[in-house]
Formats: structure tokens, C-alpha cells, sequence
């Protein structure tokens, strides 16, 4: 028995070493690439070279918003030149992740300044057990996906900071947490702007086949709650069994933490000051609530909903975080007396943003290559591409769907926006699954799955250079490699066992969602 024990442990040890070999390779050579805002520039200029050297051939696939053979574009053109150069200022400015992470880091900046953000940590750590800090981060993380991208802006930078107080390895909070908040984007036990969106995109595609076809905004609804529970799990093992253990054996704690929230008892001004910014979050909500609750609340859209993605409500996500750490944060600092006048106050914002000036290097190359990319049709070429190829091959229903997983978690790492994606290749996917039998509904969770599995591994995930940044603070010699090769694990594991749990939930017959099934018609 003891020999068993011993050769079970030898081979664990092995493994542990080989993974640990393949991802400090991963790292070491992903750090030696060039600075990530320098290759982003570099991959502008290979957009650019690889445009003008696809631009001259004829492709078959047809491009799904013209009905046309999809043309790459030259962006070495002169006119597209020109219009590279005109359009610089305005690309950069409205890069979408720029606006929503300087604005928010705005509030958070005075929060963390006034001492707000330690305070309530250091009570919320005081009746959390260390034993479900994992779980609790990553749920955190899945269920922020309902006010947008709020995840990435606070609850990234916080788990590393509740990680880091009660002695643990800060880059696995952001590791959990950036598992949570992007690799289960999908999941949440509460809907989200993201299904009425997707909802809408799938049941238009389909009704190229079936024009009476309805498609219910909670169609996944079903399983993308239960998913959140598979998510918690499979985060919550992978950190506290393979990235902390690895971290700790050799990844430093070397940032500069001297502006890095306390985490001790606190002192009596301390507790009152929580106590009233406590009061004023709790007025604040109250106040957003009697405003949104009329059927005439211009917090709603034309069709009074609340919930919809263009609705004001929704759009105003990010101010209400500004005013949610903005708020409390001054009147903590008042009452607590960290404080004196407006002045602490600018200097709080002015310490945010520039600890952003690095970001905002990267966001300006970010935000040209991506817009290169994306006008240059190779992504939509791409992503055709693969669509008729395995509509091709004429696969049994099963196969046929973890293919579509497969090809979607492989073009999200080209093409990263879900919306723009689905709406790339829905046209596609929909009506020749749904003539394969399988439903409309099915086939968006199947293109849900691949699209999250992915989301923490693709450099062109807007708000990546932003983790990395996060990442820097507590590591300094921290890059894409050190942040792909902390993710990667949880983007294998996600795929393949949220795949399998799809397959059991159509196996076993339980509910996708409202009005959803697993076969059309």
C-alpha cells in the first residue's frame, strides 16, 4: 500500500513538473516577445503586409451582412493610408475599453485614496473564511458580467488585493478573477444585457430557414445558470491547485505595494467612516431605484425595458460605478478623517490616472491595430472559412456541435467582441444546424461556451493589456506571456469540461432555457 502511495505521488509529482515546464516555457517565451504596446504595433504592420498580399486573391466565402465573396481589403492602399491617418485620433478615443476604465478609475482612484476600498475589504475579510476566498472571487467575477465590463475595471485589481491581505499570491486573485469575469462571461445565475443580445442576432439568422421563428432572450438561461456552479469549481481547483502552487515556487511579490490598501483591524473613526459610507451607497441604490421603477423612467428604453443593451440604464453602467466608489469614498474620507477638502479628493483621481499612463500607451496601439484588422476583412474571412469547412464535413449532431465550439474558441482569438463575432458568423451556423436538426438555441449556447473558454487568452481581448498592467503592479517583470501562461490552464479545463457539460445537459435532456429545445423543429 505504501508503494502504491509512493509511486501515485512520484507521478503526481511529475506531471505537476512537466505542466509547470510547459507553462514557465510559455511565459519565458511570450516575455521575450516585444513590449505588448510594441507588438501590437508590430502586428499592425503585418495586418498591413498581409492585406495587401490577400487582397489580390478571389474567395469563395460570402460575406454574411453583403451577401458577397468576401474581399480582404489593402491596408496599404492609398486611401486606406489616409484614411489610417485621419481617423487615428478618432480610433484611439473612441477605443471602447479607454472611456470605461479612465472613467471608472476615476471613483475607484478616490475610494482607494480616502482609505474606502481597505476598510470595506478588511470587514469583508473579517467574516470570510480564507478557505472559500477562491470561490467567492471567481463568483464574484461571473456574476459582474451584468453590469457589462465592470469585472475587468474593479473586481480584477480587488481580488489581487484580497489575495495579497490575507498572504496569498496576488497574481492567482487576478488570475481567479479574470477567470471569472471573462472565462465565464457567459454564465450568470442573473440575465444579462448579453442574452437579448445574442437572442435577437440568432433568431434573425434563423429566420432565413423558418421567418415565424421566436427566439427567447432566456433561452440559455438554463444552463448558463447551472454553468456558473461548474465555473466556480473549475476555477476555485485550477487556482489553488496548479497556478498558486506554481506561482509561489517561482513568480516574486517585487511591486511597489506602499499606496497598496491596509488590511488591519480597524479603528474606531475607521468603523464610523464605513458605517456612513455604507449609508450613502445604501441612499444611493434606493434613489436609483424609485428612479427606474416608473414605466416612464428615462433610465428605460422605447420599449420601457430596463435590462436591454440600449437602454440608458444599461448605458450608464459605468458612471454609476464611478458615482458607487466616488460617493462612499468621500464620505468615508470626511468622516474618517483621511481627508481635509476637495483638493485630497483631485489628488485621489490624480494618483488613478497616472498609474493608467502605461495602459493608455497600449490602448493607442491596441486600438489601430484592431481597427486595421477588423476593416481589412481577414477575421470575417476567417471566420467564414471555418464555418463552411465544417458544414462540409457533414458530421453526426454531437460532433457537429463541439465543432462549433472548437471554431468559435479558435476565432476568438481573432476577432474579440461577442456581439460583433455572432453577428459575423450566426448567418452561417444557425440555418445549417438548424437543417442538421439542431436547434437555434443549442447551437447559440454552443457558440456561448466556445466564445468564454478563450476570452482569457487572446491579446486582443480589449481589456488585456489592462490585466496585464494590473499584473505589473505586484510583478514587475510581469508581460502577455506571464498573463497567457497563467490563464491558459483555465482556458483548457473550461473548454473541454464545459463542453462535456453541455453534452450531458443535451444527454440528459434538462432544460436550455425558456421556450428552448435541443432539436428544430
Amino acid at each position: 500500500m505504501k508503494n502504491a502511495q509512493d509511486n501515485s505521488r512520484m507521478t503526481s509529482t511529475a506531471q505537476r513538473t512537466l505542466l509547470e515546464r510547459g507553462l514557465n516555457t510559455i511565459e519565458q517565451v511570450g516575455n521575450r516577445l516585444p513590449d505588448p504596446a510594441a507588438l501590437f504595433f508590430l502586428l499592425l504592420l503585418a495586418t498591413w503586409v498581409l492585406s495587401w498580399l490577400l487582397s489580390g486573391i478571389e474567395f469563395n466565402a460570402i460575406h454574411p451582412a453583403t451577401g458577397e465573396p468576401i474581399r480582404v481589403s489593402n491596408q496599404l492602399s492609398g486611401a486606406a493610408l489616409a484614411k489610417f491617418l485621419t481617423s487615428m485620433v478618432a480610433t484611439f478615443t473612441s477605443f471602447a475599453p479607454l472611456g470605461v476604465v479612465l472613467v471608472a478609475m476615476l471613483g475607484v482612484g478616490v475610494a482607494e485614496h480616502t482609505g474606502f476600498v481597505g476598510a470595506a475589504l478588511s470587514r469583508v475579510l473579517g467574516f470570510t473564511s480564507t478557505k472559500i476566498l477562491t470561490p467567492m472571487v471567481i463568483l464574484v467575477g461571473v456574476l459582474s458580467s451584468v453590469a457589462v465590463d465592470a469585472g475587468y475595471v474593479v473586481v480584477i485589481p480587488l481580488g489581487a488585493v484580497m489575495f495579497h491581505a490575507v498572504g496569498r499570491h496576488p497574481l492567482a486573485g487576478i488570475a481567479a478573477a479574470f477567470a471569472g469575469v471573462s472565462g465565464g462571461f457567459s454564465a450568470n445565475l442573473v440575465p444579462s444585457a448579453l442574452d437579448p443580445m445574442l437572442a435577437g442576432i440568432t433568431q434573425e439568422a434563423g429566420r432565413v430557414i423558418d421567418p415565424a421563428l421566436v427566439v427567447n432572450p432566456l433561452a440559455n438561461w438554463g444552463f448558463m445558470s447551472a454553468s456558473c456552479v461548474l465555473i466556480v469549481l473549475v476555477g476555485w481547483w485550477l487556482t489553488d491547485r496548479v497556478i498558486e502552487p506554481r506561482l509561489a515556487r517561482g513568480t516574486p511579490v517585487d511591486g511597489d505595494l506602499t499606496d497598496q490598501p491596509s488590511m488591519g483591524a480597524l479603528e474606531e473613526r475607521e468603523s464610523r467612516g464605513l458605517q456612513w459610507a455604507i449609508v450613502a451607497i445604501m441612499a444611493g441604490a434606493v434613489l436609483l431605484t424609485l428612479a427606474a421603477l416608473p414605466d416612464d423612467s428615462p433610465l428605460r428604453d422605447a420599449q420601457g425595458q430596463l435590462g436591454a443593451f440600449g437602454s440608458p440604464m444599461m448605458q450608464a453602467i459605468v458612471p454609476f460605478i464611478f458615482l458607487f466608489f466616488l460617493v462612499p469614498g468621500v464620505v468615508y474620507g470626511y468622516v474618517a478623517g483621511t481627508i481635509k477638502s476637495h483638493r485630497d479628493i483631485v489628488e485621489g483621481m490624480g494618483k488613478a490616472m497616472s498609474s493608467m499612463g502605461y495602459y493608455i500607451v497600449m490602448a493607442f496601439f491596441a486600438a489601430q491595430f484592431i481597427a486595421a484588422f477588423s476593416s481589412s476583412n481577414i477575421g470575417v474571412l476567417l471566420a467564414m472559412s471555418g464555418a463552411a469547412g465544417l458544414g462540409a464535413m457533414a458530421l453526426p449532431p454531437q460532433v457537429t456541435v463541439v465543432g462549433i465550439i472548437a471554431l468559435t474558441a479558435f476565432i476568438n482569438l481573432f476577432v474579440g467582441s461577442a456581439s460583433a463575432k455572432w453577428l459575423i458568423i450566426a448567418p452561417i451556423f444557425v440555418p445549417m444546424l438548424m437543417q442538421l436538426g439542431i436547434s437555434p438555441e443549442l447551437t447559440q449556447a454552443a457558440y456561448r461556451v466556445g466564445d468564454s473558454s478563450t476570452n482569457i487568452i487572446t491579446p486582443l481581448l480589449p481589456y488585456f493589456p489592462l490585466i496585464v498592467v494590473f499584473c505589473r503592479r505586484y510583478y514587475t517583470g510581469a508581460g502577455i506571456g506571464t498573463l497567457i501562461s497563467l490563464m491558459l490552464p483555465y482556458s483548457i479545463v473550461l473548454l473541454v469540461v464545459w463542453t462535456a457539460f453541455l453534452m450531458l445537459f443535451w444527454a440528459l435532456g434538462l432544460p436550455l432555457g425558456l421556450q428552448a429545445s435541443y432539436t428544430y423543429p
